[in-house]
């Protein structure tokens, strides 16, 4: 019996297209994961002739990854998004590509809200040639705090309970441990954490809304916040600021790495017994 969606695929699709024509304005996040991701590739002395780049948002950011000779198929989610990228519209774990057809494929910002996220995992795997690379990112476990507690503290004090608005988050470890699921070798998840100063939590939501990343839950509540709610939220935002009246929300980031196995791969460790480096996972083999 199939599982039922965490997300609504098409209000996630209705999500994106609207957030298409002013990404750029709130394209922050997905620019810093996307150099770093970029600089992670430069560190890997081989040449990939066949990219796809998932999550391509308005095909800006293609462009930090383009090479002599290499190839870049983009893909999003959003029909809007993959017209502006000249891309193709999919979902992650619905990918349309045959088996091996890709040396390198780059996932920017978009599988924390996929529904099947081990079965994407397992087709970018798939999809891969024999030693291909996958780099991938997104928000993970302890992103946006001061929103989910300053939201729960609102539902609480207008309605007495708590309404389903945040979406279920991937931490470090677990990100891992679905790549070895998956299948890739010589894989490797870390994290890093960035603060984001806002003035007031209106700014903080119209970025969320402008990187298509607020509540796309399918039991999602369909209720409008009322002005008590918004009240709460303005309250707990000044109670939490600091002196300049500011204040700093986190986005954590997961950064995954791995290869598609090949015979003439080194072999992992087994799970526990060593610690696998970002740089031995990239270091030139061959």
């Amino acid at each position: 019996m199939d599982q039922p969606d965490i997300f609504d695929r098409q209000l996630r699709r209705v999500r994106r297209d609207r957030a298409a024509p002013r990404f750029a304005d709130h394209a922050f996040l997905i620019e810093h994961m996307a150099d770093e991701l970029a600089e992670r590739l430069a560190m890997v002395n081989r040449s990939f002739d066949r990219m796809l780049l998932i999550g391509c948002h308005d095909g800006r950011v293609a462009a930090r990854f383009a090479a002599a000779g290499r190839r870049i198929v983009q893909a999003d989610a959003g029909f809007a998004f993959a017209r502006m990228a000249g891309g193709v519209q999919c979902d992650e774990d619905r990918l349309p590509f045959a088996d091996g057809s890709f040396d390198l494929v780059v996932s920017i910002g978009v599988l924390d809200s996929v529904n099947d996220l081990p079965g994407a995992l397992a087709l970018i795997r798939r999809i891969l040639r024999p030693d291909g690379l996958f780099l991938g990112s997104f928000a993970g476990a302890g992103s946006l705090n001061w929103l989910k507690s300053a939201m729960l503290a609102a539902d609480s004090a207008s309605s007495g309970g708590a309404a389903p608005r945040i979406h279920p988050q991937i931490d470090v470890r677990s990100a891992g441990d679905l790549l070895s699921r998956a299948g890739f070798a010589l894989q490797v998840a870390d994290g890093e954490r960035l603060d984001v100063g806002y003035g007031d939590p209106v700014r903080l939501m119209h970025d969320l809304r402008g990187m298509a990343a607020t509540n796309m839950l399918t039991q999602r509540s369909r209720r409008a916040p009322g002005r008590a709610w918004l009240a709460e939220v303005f309250g707990q935002f000044h109670g939490a600021s600091g002196a300049d009246g500011r204040l700093r929300e986190a986005f954590e980031i997961v950064y995954l790495t791995g290869w598609s196995p090949a015979p003439d791969q080194p072999k992992s460790a087994r799970r526990g017994s060593a610690t696998a480096s970002l740089a031995e996972a990239l270091k030139p083999r061959g």
